[in-house]
């Protein structure tokens, strides 16, 4: 026991357990090798924030330049030393400094533009031109973690740019193609351009939602998907509007000439790009879209009466049976707005007018 008592005097433990003889001073330290932490990698969870992209240095480098742990490009990023200590006043390292860091971001981007947007633009030009009832296979896994890097590069203006202008050109190459459509078949044409562009949509925004979220709706305030179909109104509606609205108006006026559900789908995604398109042709948009035409005023109930009248006389000369026209003669005179609502409901619907 005192043997050991004397040991234990020799040592003197410190804060950091560093341990020393008390007669020759000399300091055994733990080992960093014997010391570690353990740290895992996973790609980014949809909707969380974007990180601070963590990446390897090039064999030999100073510590500026950063290789793309996954995808083994090069990255934009400048090491923390790089950003937190200035130059020295009067050395001549500001320069040097600042041709680095455009060395890099020039590097960066054409990283981007070799890498990045090539992968992307192709998987865009499947989903542009696929119908709604077709499968493609398309990795969206992919796009996204594309499309994650970039907004984490700081190339959220470029993407942003290159998409719209991929969309851009893709929208004017739809509206040469229906200028050839003859007018039979150019509202069918019309809508199957519309409904595949719709489609399309759906499958490139949610990939696109890092570019939305921290760049669109941060920075410009405003939405992605509003922003594409802005674009299908600008290069395709409003260049067919005035040919496609009459070709509207008289299929309308002619029923079956055009599928009911091609007429509903035209109409609404007329008026769903361009609401005032709508006064253009009330009667039609008021066929599909409810309140399209104002509010019904109690002084001009005459006016409808005489309106229905007219139209019970059309359908009439139609090959249409009077039986309709037969209720205004059972309406008693005097009667309230209540009792002929009351009546026509009897008569529709038992056969026969309440008493």
């Amino acid at each position: 026991m005192e043997a050991m008592d004397d040991d234990s005097s020799d040592m003197k433990d410190d804060h950091n357990h560093n341990y020393c003889a008390s007669g020759g001073g000399k300091v055994r330290a733990h080992p960093r090798s014997q010391l570690s932490v353990p740290r895992s990698a996973g790609a980014p969870e949809p909707g969380a924030e974007p990180e601070t992209r963590r990446g390897k240095l090039w064999p030999g480098s100073t510590g500026s330049k950063f290789m793309d742990s996954d995808s083994g490009s090069e990255s934009s990023e400048v090491s923390e030393a790089d950003c937190a200590a200035p130059p020295a006043a009067g050395d001549g390292t500001s320069g040097l400094d600042s041709t680095s860091k455009f060395l890099l971001n020039a590097m960066a981007v054409e990283d981007y533009r070799n890498n990045h947007w090539p992968n992307l633009e192709k998987a865009i030009d499947r989903l542009l031109i696929q119908n709604p009832t077709d499968h493609i296979s398309v990795s969206y896994a992919q796009i996204y973690s594309y499309v994650y890097k970039c907004v984490c590069q700081q190339h959220s203006e470029l993407l942003y740019s290159d998409l719209t202008l991929k969309i851009t050109n893709h929208l004017q190459q739809v509206s040469t193609h229906l200028q050839a459509s003859p007018p039979e078949d150019f509202i069918e044409n019309f809508n199957v351009a519309l409904t595949q562009y719709t489609a399309s949509l759906q499958c490139i925004v949610p990939v696109f939602m890092y570019l939305n979220k921290f760049y669109i709706e941060s920075k410009l305030n405003r939405d992605l998907r509003e922003d594409l179909m802005k674009l299908f109104a600008e290069h395709v509606a409003e260049i067919h509007v005035n040919t496609l609205m009459p070709l509207l108006i008289k299929a309308h006026s002619m029923p079956f000439q055009v599928q009911p559900s091609t007429m509903a789908s035209v109409v609404k995604g007329l008026h769903s790009l361009r609401p005032d398109w709508a006064q253009l042709a009330p009667p039609l948009f008021s066929g599909f879209i409810p309140q399209i035409n104002p509010p019904a005023v109690a002084s001009l109930l005459p006016d409808y009466a005489a309106h229905d009248q007219e139209l019970q006389r059309e359908l009439h000369l139609s090959g249409f049976p009077r039986s309709v026209l037969s209720v205004e003669r059972n309406v008693p005179p005097g009667a309230s707005l209540l009792n002929v609502v009351m009546f026509l409901f009897s008569f529709v619907f038992q056969g026969r007018p309440v008493s």
